[in-house]
């Protein structure tokens, strides 16, 4: 339902066919999709008549993805591993601090905070697990990704996929990008290697943070 207030919006009708392409389910959910996009719009209009907008960061970012065929858009590991459940936008506005730029880099949710606090052009001690991701040493791009129903951990990156699960010996390796070319049993396993070790070394440090109040 549509607040009386705002019923400038207007919604749209697509096809089924343009719907299930991108990955929608409904006509519904594609148009409550936009109207949270209106809604962004209406909120930074009001917020520059504010004194306090040249002074402020806003951060738009999503909790959780949701699952679905995007096979149109992404490598079909994208559907199969239901990665889109994890993928979410990312916004920083801040147009008195920050030129427009457009990233397609895999970043995670933890990596919010301290891009943050380098953003504030203030000293401070990073003692996450995240990244700036504006600084130009910011490291290798991967995100660590959990499932706790079926304990799974494991972590993407702009090329791969990697899983493991918590319980039993079992490792995947997939690919995320169809620029990748095809690899052999070797790279595989040194890739996987490195991939492990990482994930491990990620789901371990959260684990003793948590337990030791870090």
């Amino acid at each position: 339902m549509i607040p009386e207030e705002d019923k400038d919006f207007e919604r749209q009708v697509v096809s089924k066919d343009s719907l299930r392409k991108f990955g929608f389910e409904s006509l519904d959910e594609f148009n409550s999709f936009r109207y949270s996009d209106y809604c962004f719009q209406k909120f930074i209009e009001a917020a520059k008549k504010e004194s306090y907008f040249h002074n402020t960061i806003f951060v738009f970012i999503g909790d959780h993805g949701v699952s679905g065929n995007a096979e149109a858009i992404y490598p079909s590991t994208w559907t199969t591993q239901r990665l889109t459940d994890e993928h979410v936008p990312l916004l920083f506005y801040a147009p008195y601090l920050l030129a427009p730029e457009r990233r397609t880099e895999v970043v995670s949710q933890i990596d919010v905070l301290p891009t943050i606090a380098g953003m504030l052009q203030q000293p401070y001690v990073n003692t996450t697990l995240g990244r700036n991701l504006l600084q130009t040493d910011k490291g290798k791009d991967y995100a660590f990704i959990i499932n706790h129903d079926e304990g799974r951990i494991g972590i993407v990156t702009d090329s791969y996929y990697f899983v493991k699960n918590i319980n039993f010996p079992e490792e995947q390796l997939y690919l995320v990008n169809v620029g990748i070319n095809s690899l052999s049993l070797q790279q595989q396993d040194s890739i996987k290697k490195e991939m492990s070790e990482v994930t491990t070394a990620m789901y371990e440090t959260a684990k003793w943070m948590l337990m030791n109040n870090k």
